[in-house]
């Protein structure tokens, strides 16, 4: 198939199948940018309603460079990957301390931005700035596999250069912003990781993958390191209508997020006894009213499976509550409001925010 016919083809389809999206009708590169970071990490309905609150909340890089971080990562609460958020936030910063608060504008400068990789800077110059530069990311990489038969792992370095160069070939010089966006779109709807839809497929014809029955095998792709499991357990301290929240620090997990106090185990224990060996732990279950979980919850995260229980404490009123240093106690609109991690969140919502008052 002729290179001109691809695209047209390509954009043709496009044009007929395409999902209206609030991104594509602009060419601000802050708004495109903001988008780019938020489907990341999730699907386009999911990230949808994120987007328009950022948008809303931050309208300029200016704004976003502003913000306080806990903000910031309030506002992501729920996507996942905070590590993100956080770097989305000092890019804002970067990009108004060292380019006074304009975008660069073309793909190599924009890779001087922290946290921007080949696959944003391609998104934001060529859909901002019309650059031809191609923006490959895992849809492209599935549609260039399946049609061409490339067989190389997609998670190896040669893939990078390999896709990127073949792209670069496909991209109509006069249309790239049109030619990535139908690209993206063809992988997320019509050439689909489970089930592509072939029968309708325009490049069915010319298609290796359909040709040669191989549309579960490409792209190749290496297997996912084994998933950790871990095995957490979550003191809820309530006093005085307050709860003791916990700013998390170090390398771990939901840097810069509020959970409570956590006693991280082998496996999970069935009864207080287990905690007893701690001094501070020890007197807590002693002098509180104890509310033992009633569930366990399971979350997963991208290598690791979290198995979680939540020990309630609810200490009297009078009682003198001496707390370790990366605890402190917060009302309940304060806890509201602080950025947690989405399983702290829906434990909360559970069990203390379903009707806004005192908790249950």
């Amino acid at each position: 198939m002729k290179v001109t016919d691809f695209s047209s083809k390509l954009i043709h389809w496009y044009h007929h199948h395409h999902r209206d999206l609030p991104w594509r009708h602009t060419s601000d590169p802050y708004q495109i940018w903001l988008s780019e970071v938020i489907l990341q990490q999730t699907r386009v309905a999911q990230g949808l309603p994120y987007y328009l609150r950022f948008v809303e909340k931050y309208p300029t890089v200016q704004a976003m460079a502003e913000a306080d971080e806990q903000d910031i990562l309030r506002t992501w609460q729920g996507l996942g990957y905070y590590s993100r958020a956080r770097n989305m936030h000092q890019t804002a910063r970067q990009i108004v301390q060292e380019f006074n608060g304009v975008f660069p504008n073309s793909y190599e400068q924009l890779l001087r931005l922290k946290g921007v990789g080949n696959y944003t800077a391609a998104a934001i110059a060529s859909f901002a700035f019309g650059e031809a530069v191609p923006a490959v990311d895992g849809n492209v990489y599935r549609v260039l596999a399946r049609l061409f038969g490339i067989k190389t792992d997609i998670a190896s370095h040669a893939a990078k250069k390999e896709f990127f160069e073949l792209a670069k070939t496909l991209i109509p010089a006069d249309n790239a912003a049109f030619f990535n966006q139908a690209m993206i779109e063809f992988g997320a709807i019509q050439c689909q990781p489970v089930a592509p839809d072939c029968l309708l497929c325009p490049f069915q014809d010319s298609c290796y993958a359909f040709q040669n029955g191989q549309q579960s095998v490409l792209p190749v792709k290496a297997k996912k390191a084994k998933v950790r499991n871990r095995f957490l357990n979550y003191l809820v301290l309530e006093w005085n209508g307050k709860l003791a929240m916990n700013l998390r620090g170090g390398k771990d997990v939901w840097q810069g997020l509020y959970d409570f106090f956590l006693i991280e185990t082998l496996q999970l224990p069935e009864s207080p006894d287990e905690f007893m060996e701690q001094p501070t732990v020890h007197s807590w279950f002693l002098e509180s009213e104890i509310q033992v979980p009633q569930k366990t919850y399971v979350h997963l995260l991208s290598h690791q499976k979290l198995h979680v229980q939540f020990w309630r404490l609810r200490f009297a009123d009078s009682a003198n509550m001496a707390l370790p240093d990366n605890l402190s106690f917060f009302s309940f609109d304060q806890v509201e409001q602080l950025p947690k991690p989405i399983l702290i969140d829906s434990f909360l919502k559970e069990h203390y925010f379903s009707n806004f008052i005192s908790p249950n």
